[in-house]
């Protein structure tokens, strides 16, 4: 069984059929909202969405570690966290899907560890491949199988938020090797890291990013929820051939 994060809008669309919801509890508070079991693909598969019911968690509010340990104590073997992001590299304009291979984290103050005092030992993990490369590859192949184009690399900045950010910012993260801008990507692919869950992002680029492409003056807010509507189905198409591969 495996796990998907993502929006709530995810749940209307054609990649999953639910079958049963499941309110979970753990150590680390309540997660985002309830787990939803579906069928993906055959497969059984756990949904989350990351920003809860009515998208009502800001990024750096997220309580990331109740979602992982949610989703590993359900029996998911595996994550797939999909994600709205900002297109910084030429390659990457709006209504490209990106599978990342690295991230660059400038987020501060959200719980980044479960091992952070009391009786636990403090766990520096291997971080030089943020992302699981089994499940890429598998990502990778999926989204050929399928003949949907996707970026094979890519590097995900973490940014804080909920604000969008800056022009200037955005060409200090393009001057960093940052490919690509969101707000969720951190602590959640740590955290995946620590329980040992394979993780990996399918990445959507929905709008240029601050000061690139037609985001020279500002961001159209309707024009992302526009791509974002257009992409989702081809999402969909990516993980259901993954699924059926397993």
């Amino acid at each position: 069984m495996f796990a998907v994060i993502g929006g709530s809008g995810v749940v209307g669309s054609t990649l999953m059929k639910m079958e049963r919801r499941q309110i979970a509890r753990t150590p680390y508070g309540e997660p985002s909202g309830p787990l939803n079991f579906a069928t993906i693909g055959g497969r059984e598969a756990i949904f989350l969405a990351r920003h809860g019911p009515g998208h009502i968690h800001p990024p750096h509010m997220v309580n990331y570690r109740a979602n992982l340990w949610a989703l590993r104590e359900a029996g998911a073997k595996a994550v797939i966290s999909l994600a709205a992001v900002g297109g910084i590299a030429a390659t990457c304009g709006p209504g490209v899907i990106v599978i990342p291979d690295q991230i660059i984290d400038y987020t501060h103050g959200r719980e980044h560890t479960f091992f952070d005092g009391g009786d636990k030992q403090v766990h520096h993990i291997d971080f030089t491949l943020p992302y699981d490369s089994e499940l890429r590859g598998a990502l990778l192949a999926a989204a050929q199988s399928v003949a949907e184009p996707v970026v094979s690399t890519g590097v995900y900045a973490a940014t804080q938020g909920p604000r969008l950010e800056s022009a200037a910012e955005i060409s200090r993260i393009a001057g960093d090797g940052g490919t690509l801008v969101g707000m969720t990507g951190m602590p959640e692919a740590a955290l995946a890291r620590e329980l040992e869950l394979p993780y990996a992002h399918i990445c959507v680029v929905s709008n240029w990013a601050a000061g690139r492409g037609n985001s020279t003056e500002t961001i159209s807010h309707s024009a992302i929820e526009a791509t974002m509507r257009a992409s989702i189905d081809r999402v969909a198409k990516i993980v259901d051939a993954y699924a059926r591969a397993l």
